[in-house]
């Protein structure tokens, strides 16, 4: 299994080991040989993949890239991504193309991440196996046989495949915690108000919450910072100043 870390692909990106469409080639690579058998994926968004990491590339030329620019991410199929397929993992959603995107999509664009593609989850996020999605169950990379945890099932499966560096997930009562546990990697639910639940399909709305998965803290801290702010267009968004996350990770 692949396990470069989002801080790892930031400083190879920056030093000019790899380009941002050269990761993200390598990604979708990976993505297209064992997706068949993990099932992690709903859609697969290569030519947008490919755009926004050349249009990263770009940015990093000029000298002005930020922490995020040219990291390739998947998010959950339950955040509204404009133009892209927004399931939730269900057969109602089927033919759902978003009009616009979620708070959440929108900070990573605007951070210059590169969205892979959408991962499968329990229908509606009512589940913790990732057995019931309309797309056919998740297999946990390190036993097929065995499940991954949900209803971000598909996000911790592909983060632990090596499919992805990062993913997106919510949690309502474990659906970020229990799979990260599952699939062996890092998962955060942050306090509710933290991240926006604009543009996230609801399940419980007074305790849904989107969070990140990932390697590591250290990458957890740093794609959380991207993720959390105050949103006017969610009435429980917490209006408090987004801490440096990063500082605490040594105490």
């Amino acid at each position: 299994m692949m396990t470069r870390s989002v801080i790892e692909i930031c400083r190879g990106l920056a030093t000019g080991a790899f380009s941002s469409v050269e990761i993200t080639q390598d990604y979708l690579a990976r993505i297209a040989q064992h997706n068949p058998a993990l099932n992690c994926f709903i859609s697969v968004t290569e030519e947008q993949a490919l755009e926004q990491a050349r249009q990263a590339d770009t940015v990093r030329a000029a000298g002005k890239a930020g922490a995020l620019t040219g990291v390739p991410i998947a998010h959950k199929d339950l955040f509204c991504t404009d133009g892209v397929r927004t399931s939730c993992g269900s057969r109602i959603l089927d033919n759902f193309i978003a009009p616009y995107d979620a708070t959440v999509i929108e900070q990573f664009n605007q951070g210059g991440a590169v969205m892979l593609g959408k991962t499968n989850m329990d229908e509606f996020a009512m589940g913790s196996s990732n057995e019931n999605s309309y797309y056919g169950s998740v297999a946990n990379p390190w036993n097929l046989k065995h499940v991954p945890g949900g209803s971000s099932g598909g996000s911790a499966a592909a983060v632990a495949a090596g499919l992805a560096p990062a993913a997106t997930g919510t949690d309502t009562g474990g659906s970020i915690r229990q799979p990260a546990a599952f699939c062996g990697v890092t998962g955060i639910k942050p306090t509710y108000g933290r991240v926006s639940r604009y543009g996230m399909v609801a399940f419980a709305s007074s305790l849904d919450q989107g969070g990140p998965f990932a390697r590591s803290a250290e990458d957890c801290a740093l794609l959380l910072q991207t993720m959390a702010k105050f949103d006017p267009r969610d009435s429980t968004s917490s209006e408090r100043a987004v801490p440096d996350y990063s500082a605490g990770l040594g105490q």
